[in-house]
């Protein structure tokens, strides 16, 4: 069935979301804590859910969120894909899931955006089949934004983990991706985009940076964004970069460095403090700078990603996503069905086509 675009007929103003609820280690539990958090936090007039899973469990489950109920729709999904299963033996056998069902409810105009917190791989390889690619852009690539910098600053990075090995084409397409999305959800204008590599000597790297490097750096007047040359891992956290481009290899690393750092963090300054009577008492006066903190280096205020470059919107969330982060996965799948982000970037694809082929013509 070839892709539709969402439109909403009703009356009101309200999104329509579906949702993966049988996903994630934490399961339903955490999804339907999840939904009943944002409803609370954002009003019941905000947004309709399309919940795919185990309707039994589901509706006893629901028993306790009457906030929940008035504003979800449940649809039965007999199946379910386990974080263990592998990508090619489910694709066969995906059309009863709720993972899949959820995501063809986009395909077919009957929601803005899917969310699960499902196994990653499989979540990736059924959106893209169902969703296609936006024309100009060759892959898709997972999404978010990143702790950066002073203040409430964050940086863009992709891929964090769908594409394991990248040309130079995909990486010039995800720098597309990155610079639209931290335009326009960011609020980023013009950002600063580098390609991350293990130094910013532009002889650094590999054959496929170094010639990447080479077509940005020629070009660099005529990209609209701000294109600086290669970044190092420590310049994410510094925030001397808004966009960082790498390979879904690496992204995931940088992905994973970030989330346990900010854990390790916690835990150090949780036990100082419970090592002296005199921190306990500092830390009572500093509560607002390590509430603060506690936002800003929360892997929850970050908890979803998306697959940015397909032509519908599938958030991923983490496995073991709890309420919280489930609600703010919500946030962000709303924030991303508000703005023409898709338009953007397939006009910016169109935009840079010349450029891009360059890089073919170079191979």
């Amino acid at each position: 069935m070839p892709f539709l675009l969402f439109i909403d007929t009703r009356s009101d103003d309200k999104k329509i979301i579906s949702i993966d609820a049988m996903g994630g280690d934490k399961g339903p539990n955490a999804v339907l804590g999840g939904l009943n958090q944002y409803l609370y936090q954002n009003g019941e007039d905000s947004v309709h859910f399309r919940v795919f899973g185990d309707e039994k469990k589901l509706r006893k489950l629901m028993a306790k969120y009457p906030r929940v109920s008035r504003n979800v729709e449940v649809i039965h999904a007999p199946n379910v894909i386990k974080p263990t299963d592998k990508v090619m033996d489910v694709l066969r056998h995906a059309q009863d899931t709720s993972m899949y069902m959820a995501i063809k409810d986009v395909r077919e105009g009957k929601s803005s955006a899917v969310i699960s917190a499902g196994n990653t791989g499989i979540l990736m390889s059924l959106s893209k089949l169902a969703l296609k690619t936006i024309e100009g852009i060759s892959r898709p690539a997972i999404t978010t934004m990143l702790p950066s910098g002073a203040g409430d600053s964050r940086v863009v990075v992709l891929d964090l983990g769908a594409n394991v090995h990248c040309d130079e084409t995909i990486l010039f397409d995800f720098a597309i991706l990155g610079s639209v999305y931290a335009e326009v959800v960011g609020k980023m204008p013009r950002p600063k985009l580098g390609v991350l590599n293990i130094g910013s000597e532009e002889t650094k790297g590999n054959e496929t940076l170094i010639h990447l490097n080479k077509i940005l750096t020629e070009n660099k007047d005529k990209l609209p964004y701000d294109y600086i040359g290669f970044v190092e891992g420590n310049d994410i956290s510094a925030g001397r970069v808004q966009v960082v481009v790498t390979d879904g290899f690496t992204g995931n690393i940088v992905l994973k460095t970030v989330e346990g750092t900010a854990k390790l963090v916690k835990r150090v300054v949780v036990e100082n403090f419970k090592k002296s009577i005199l921190a306990i008492i500092g830390a009572f006066f500093l509560i607002h700078v390590f509430k603060r903190l506690k936002h800003k280096i929360d892997p929850r205020s970050y908890a979803g990603a998306t697959f940015l470059g397909l032509r519908g919107f599938a958030v991923k969330t983490h496995g073991n996503s709890d309420a919280l982060a489930f609600a703010n996965s919500i946030k962000y799948a709303v924030d991303l069905t508000a703005a023409n982000l898709n338009g953007l970037i397939a006009e910016r694809a169109r935009a840079l086509a010349d450029i891009r082929s360059t890089i073919k013509s170079e191979e």
